[in-house]
């Protein structure tokens, strides 16, 4: 990898070259939400060092504001929304709507999102709870989209996407800027930072930046089998559009944004792919080991260690926690599940 990633290549729909962010994006959206966001720990449990082979660390973004990262792309969108704007919309699974609405409160604007009818209660809770109006839609993107679109045509609102967005990709990119400062202040650089994939907003802006500041770092994505549209985009060098996700990892069933895609093919080593029993192995692991409660979608980078031992044995790897907004009954049932079926 490079600085800046090698030339960023034409998107598959013909469109030309991208307004991409770069690696000074992030370090400008470092400054730009620095005090308005947490400088989340790195933490290390030596028990699953030792069940693994490998020195893990984790990056607890499920303690993040709104317990998750996407805070960090919201606060820096919001920052830059052009002077006269009211109201701010998106579409969400959840997370990026309470980061958006959040931020939205924060700056005294009003905010708009367009959640999936399954999107799990608690998110739904939460993205109401940060004052966010929420109208619900079918369980597609082409839905979300469309209706984010009306939604937009009849209030004027600015839209700041959930992941295919400069601003959000280089607010995210904010995640591998602190863990290489952290690790840094160890004194170690990883030689992996794992980061869980949907729309491709996180692993983006981790690449962008640790490319830039650490070049000899591997970025490795890892996203459920049930839902391998980055895999797929990544490995054949055509995006994927069409997806029927299968996963109870609910904040990646969204599919690989163009920006993102765009990005990924040049910062990022490989995308790798667990399954559901992993997810949830992973989730319990790292609940009774390390003590966080994060939600399945955070388990996913774990699981790929699991999974994928040979590539981190031995290895210094930083796995992002994403989040830790959990449907508590969900989670429960999901993890009886796994072990009724592991017995």
């Amino acid at each position: 990898m490079t600085e800046a990633c090698g030339e960023p290549p034409a998107d598959n729909t013909g469109a030309g070259l991208l307004d991409l962010p770069a690696a000074a994006d992030v370090f400008a959206a470092a400054e730009r939400i620095a005090g308005r966001i947490h400088r989340t720990p790195l933490i290390a449990s030596s028990s699953l060092n030792g069940l693994l082979g490998a020195d893990l660390y984790f990056k607890c973004e499920h303690l993040q504001k709104v317990g998750a990262f996407k805070a960090r792309g919201a606060a820096n969108a919001v920052s830059q929304v052009p002077a006269g704007t009211k109201i701010v919309a998106t579409h969400s699974s959840g997370n990026h709507g309470a980061a958006l609405a959040w931020a939205a409160a924060e700056q005294g604007l009003r905010c708009k999102v367009v959640m999936p009818e399954n999107a799990p209660e608690v998110k739904k809770s939460a993205v109401a709870a940060y004052g966010a109006e929420i109208v619900f839609c079918e369980p597609t993107l082409q839905a979300r989209e469309s209706t984010l679109e009306d939604l937009v045509q009849s209030c004027g609102a600015h839209v700041v996407p959930p992941f295919d967005d400069a601003r959000i990709i280089a607010g995210q990119g904010t995640v591998a800027q602190e863990i290489v400062g952290q690790c840094r202040a160890l004194g170690f650089v990883p030689d992996l930072i794992v980061a869980p994939v949907g729309g491709g907003g996180l692993l983006a802006g981790v690449g962008l930046a640790a490319s830039a500041l650490a070049p000899e770092i591997k970025v490795l994505g890892a996203e459920p089998a049930g839902a391998d549209d980055a895999q797929r985009s990544f490995r054949s060098g055509t995006r994927v559009t069409e997806l029927v996700p299968d996963t109870i990892a609910d904040g990646l069933r969204t599919t690989l944004g163009v920006r993102n895609f765009a990005l990924i093919r040049t910062c990022v080593n490989d995308v790798v792919t667990v399954s559901e029993a992993a997810i949830g192995e992973a989730l319990v692991l790292l609940w009774r080991r390390t003590k966080q409660f994060v939600e399945p979608s955070a388990a996913v980078g774990l699981a790929a260690v699991m999974e994928h031992p040979a590539r981190f044995r031995n290895k210094r790897a930083v796995i992002v926690l994403t989040g830790g907004n959990v449907d508590i009954a969900a989670a429960a049932g999901f993890v009886s599940g796994h072990h009724q079926s592991m017995k």
